[in-house]
């Protein structure tokens, strides 16, 4: 049914979020190097990151930073410190899959590292609303339950989404659990993400000695790492644009279908008669997305996206986002007699493309001149008129 209004959406929170707090607070007066790892080979964060700011950033992409890609880590480390001098600090951005032991390791055992920096603090940030079930997940035998993993390493702990507990009741179980896993590492309330930068940078939490106590064999980097074999991820990008009413039915039945199993997605969508980006984000089945940040003039539109999950039908995902591209050719021209299907039929004329997104503008043929949207172009929306 063509529509009175284009469509709106709302943003939320999670990792890149607080990094964009970080990076957009002046208060800490600190430029950063910022370390991005994706879980494909398809990067996302760095198009998401704040525009407000100039920062040097690197992603490690096609692996967990953790295993197969930790040797760029150290690669990337390497190449940061010829810049120097032009920041205060690296910040690095891990996977929600990364076992954070090799990544501190790589800051102990890498002798040419350990010379050129300093170990800071490790933060987790847990979800209010899936964190208790992370925890609880069984593993096969053998592999390691990453959010465990990320709680008993971390030096503070950023309990997130809060609003999306049930109660104080559960907040509080939550947080019993979390100190049962890691005693001494304090536990930080919020919503969207929203810590002051005083309370991550420059804090010197990092104790080589608690994580010996409860890890003796933590500097042996000898020992392997293994991931859980159910757990993929698919990436992908598409020149070109998507139409975004098909782009949110496709995203509306993957959450109905499969929420349960998505443990993490996002992307950046170049949308037809957008001149903003489409960024999307979600775990589980809380999806959220907002037009933010506009294509620069010479850069190439083109949209992406990662999703990681259990047991996930990669093929189908990449399948379904391909079926959301924008047609260049439309039916019909500006100018044309139509009719729009405003829950009946009314008659009217074209009087824009891709306008905000929508495949039509059109202006009905009443006393008001009311305008109304299509913004897929089949027949379900608009048709010719009839004779």
């Amino acid at each position: 049914m063509c529509s009175p209004t284009p469509p709106c959406y709302r943003n939320h929170s999670g990792k890149t979020t607080l990094m964009n707090h970080i990076l957009n607070d002046d208060s800490h007066k600190m430029k950063f190097a910022i370390i991005e790892n994706e879980f494909g080979d398809v990067g996302i964060d760095e198009n998401i990151l704040s525009e407000n700011v100039d920062e040097e950033v690197i992603e490690v992409m096609n692996g967990c930073i953790c295993c197969t890609v930790r040797g760029d880590l150290v690669v990337a480390l390497k190449k940061l410190y010829k810049k120097v001098e032009s920041f205060n600090g690296v910040i690095i951005e891990t996977t929600g899959l990364a076992d954070p032991a090799p990544v501190i390791q790589t800051f102990f055992v890498d002798e040419e590292i350990m010379k050129l920096y300093k170990l800071d603090s490790v933060i987790t940030v847990t979800d209010a609303k899936y964190i208790m079930e992370r925890l609880n997940e069984k593993k096969p035998e053998g592999v390691e339950n990453e959010s465990v993993e990320q709680v008993a390493f971390a030096d503070k702990i950023i309990l997130n989404k809060t609003d999306l507990a049930k109660d104080e009741a559960e907040l509080e179980a939550i947080e019993e659990r979390l100190r049962s896993l890691n005693p001494q590492a304090p536990i930080l309330r919020c919503q969207y993400s929203n810590i002051s930068p005083k309370e991550l940078l420059n804090i010197q939490a990092f104790d080589l000695k608690r994580v010996l106590d409860f890890e003796p064999d933590f500097l042996d980097d000898s020992q392997e790492h293994q991931h859980d074999t159910s757990v993929v991820s698919t990436s992908t990008k598409m020149e070109g644009e998507v139409n975004i009413e098909m782009l949110s039915r496709w995203i509306e039945r993957l959450i109905s279908e499969d929420g349960a199993n998505l443990y993490r997605y996002k992307g950046v969508m170049a949308v037809k008669g957008k001149e903003e980006k489409f960024v999307f984000q979600g775990v589980g089945m809380l999806f959220s997305g907002a037009f933010e940040g506009r294509w620069k003039p010479h850069e190439k539109r083109e949209s992406r996206f990662v999703f990681i999950g259990k047991n996930l039908d990669l093929e189908f995902l990449k399948y379904g986002f391909e079926a959301c591209r924008a047609s260049n050719q439309l039916r019909f021209a500006i100018g044309d007699a139509v009719e729009a299907n405003c829950g009946i039929w009314k008659k009217g004329k074209v009087v824009a493309h891709w306008d905000d997104g929508n495949a039509y503008r059109i202006r009905l043929d009443d006393v008001r001149n009311t305008e109304v949207w299509a913004p897929v172009d089949v027949e379900a929306y608009v048709r010719a008129r009839a004779a």
